[in-house]
């Protein structure tokens, strides 16, 4: 126990065990990244998940020299995580609010009705960020 907080090391050992798997595979864990971000942050909200998932990037970040190409992973964490908050009513706090000033002003929009268009536009959106990504790993 560190300053009153419990330690279980479960994500110490998630973060080695990601490093082990990426193993100089940068490319494809990008993409792992950005869409497992997007999926997740859909259902969980976007802060703690990237508070959740910033030490296992520095992990891997850090396993693959900490500079240079290295970095997109940050940045697929970040695009996916945002982008994903789209998909679903839940999935960032803008969307709650939206959905209470709607239904006050008398359109009510349901979870799934919310959803529907939602997973569309974040689909699209986080394959239109594939490309961005593709740049800022092989380009600089």
């Amino acid at each position: 126990m560190v300053g009153g907080l419990v330690e279980t090391g479960v994500i110490d050992t998630l973060a080695r065990s990601a490093t082990d798997a990426v193993a100089g595979k940068l490319w494809p864990a990008t993409l792992l990244m950005l869409w497992a971000s997007a999926g997740l942050s859909a259902i969980v909200d976007n802060i703690p998940y990237v508070a959740t998932m910033s030490p296992i990037v520095s992990e891997l970040v850090n396993a693959e020299g900490g500079m240079g190409k290295a970095q997109v992973l940050w940045w697929a964490l970040a695009i996916g995580a945002d982008l994903g908050g789209n998909a679903t009513a839940v999935g960032a706090s803008a969307n709650v609010v939206v959905l209470g000033i709607a239904e006050r002003a008398g359109h009510r929009i349901s979870f799934w009705g919310f959803t529907k268009y939602g997973l569309i536009v974040t689909v699209i959106s986080v394959a239109m960020a594939v490309p961005y990504l593709w740049l800022r790993f092989f380009a600089f």
